[in-house]
């Protein structure tokens, strides 16, 4: 008889490990936008590596992968400390981070990520609100929203970059995303979904169960290390793990 725990009863062990709450009974979900309900991270990594390139900044593409999350100014003020040893200006990052935003939107529409779909559903169907939680400000994406998941991301549970004082790895854009949730909601009964470790960081710091879903060039493993309690290689796998937590 098999009697290893399985992957979700690991992580709902970890969970109460690291929080001293055991988590039941799920109120909300808060998921991140780039990698999580859009493929659009490439898309922002050629963006941002052209965007170094015509201002003499070094940079490579696959670095942003790991700034996900960051707000535009706080990416920016990391590539500007390493070149040119200062914080940029408040019209220097204006100016950068809108043309980064005209080269993303130049560039062919990103589709949803496989899965992603079914995983918002089961949480509509089982009457969990969920709230966008992204260190983005792209609306270009942003708009998409209510054509690609109708009725799951109103304007009054998002989240964005121009919504916090401190972008992830900080908690507070996953605690007031589970505030858009409903103030009363703990966060032993919040879900967080995250794809950087950065993002993901940010979700278990705010004390939600986080599930990690690598779906960029990240080594398996490196969510769990940033504080995930279960990671997953797609969403279609954390879809599976969303409707075994809303059966707790």
């Amino acid at each position: 008889m098999n009697t290893q725990p399985s992957p979700v009863d690991q992580a709902l062990s970890r969970y109460a490990t690291r929080t001293g709450h055991p988590f039941r009974s799920p109120q909300a979900a808060l998921f991140d936008m780039d990698g999580v309900l859009f493929n659009s991270m490439p898309g922002h990594a050629r963006a941002w590596e052209q965007m170094c390139l015509e201002n003499n900044i070094p940079a490579t593409r696959d670095e942003f992968f790991m700034y996900e999350g960051r707000t535009g100014a706080s990416t920016i003020n990391i590539l500007f400390r390493r070149t040119f040893g200062r914080e940029a200006t408040p019209d220097e990052i204006t100016r950068l981070y809108a043309r980064k935003s005209q080269l993303f939107r130049m560039q062919p529409p990103v589709s949803t990520i496989p899965g992603a779909k079914d995983t918002i559903d089961a949480c509509i169907h089982a009457g969990i609100p969920t709230v966008l939680v992204t260190g983005s400000a792209q609306t270009s994406l942003i708009s998409r929203l209510d054509s690609e998941y109708p009725g799951a991301f109103p304007p009054q549970r998002r989240i964005t970059a121009r919504d916090v004082d401190h972008g992830k790895p900080h908690p507070e854009p996953f605690i007031k995303g589970r505030l858009k949730a409903g103030c009363q909601i703990p966060p032993y009964r919040t879900i967080a979904v995250d794809n950087a470790p950065l993002g993901v960081r940010a979700a278990a710091a705010s004390g939600a169960f986080t599930i990690g879903v690598n779906t960029g060039p990240i080594t398996p493993g490196t969510l769990l290390a940033e504080g995930a309690d279960i990671e997953v290689p797609s969403m279609h796998q954390c879809a599976e793990v969303i409707r075994l937590l809303l059966q707790l």
